[in-house]
């Protein structure tokens, strides 16, 4: 289990919407004006996440969350390498299918668009599907 510290933000029947209690990668040190790591997490807004929970939890306690790492690395896989594969795949269709047209190029483009689409359209479609059948992050503890 990956574990992270977590902030309460909000409360629903069953769920409570946490926000990362940490604000940089190393804790904030004096180095703020060269670091990297701030300046990405400054720009970035803050995204609270709903996060299954049984405990009575209040509004700003601070949590542990976790998620299992398969879930997480199931998950990368569908969002980074079946778009690629449906780009790819879209390319080669097209260029099957257009081999001895005068746009050939430009048919094997838009292929390889349209591929990459339709896998973040699927994606979108099935990703309440698989919510509900894969495990989510939980609370761990209170601290």
């Amino acid at each position: 289990m990956i574990e992270e510290l977590a902030v309460v933000v909000k409360i629903d029947k069953h769920q409570v919407w946490v926000e990362s209690g940490q604000a940089s990668a190393c804790g904030g040190c004096l180095q703020k004006t060269s670091c990297t790591t701030n300046a990405i997490g400054s720009v970035l807004k803050k995204k609270s996440v709903p996060v299954d929970c049984d405990m009575s939890l209040q509004i700003g306690d601070k949590v542990m969350v976790a998620i299992d790492e398969n879930l997480l690395l199931s998950a990368s896989l569908l969002l980074y390498l079946l778009p690629l594969i449906a780009l790819f795949a879209g390319a080669g269709i097209a260029e099957a299918l257009t081999d001895n047209s005068p746009y050939a190029d430009l048919w094997t483009a838009a292929g390889a668009i349209l591929g990459f689409l339709l896998s973040l359209w699927l994606i979108n479609k099935a990703q309440k599907l698989l919510i509900l059948s894969l495990r989510r992050p939980i609370v761990v503890k209170k601290l």
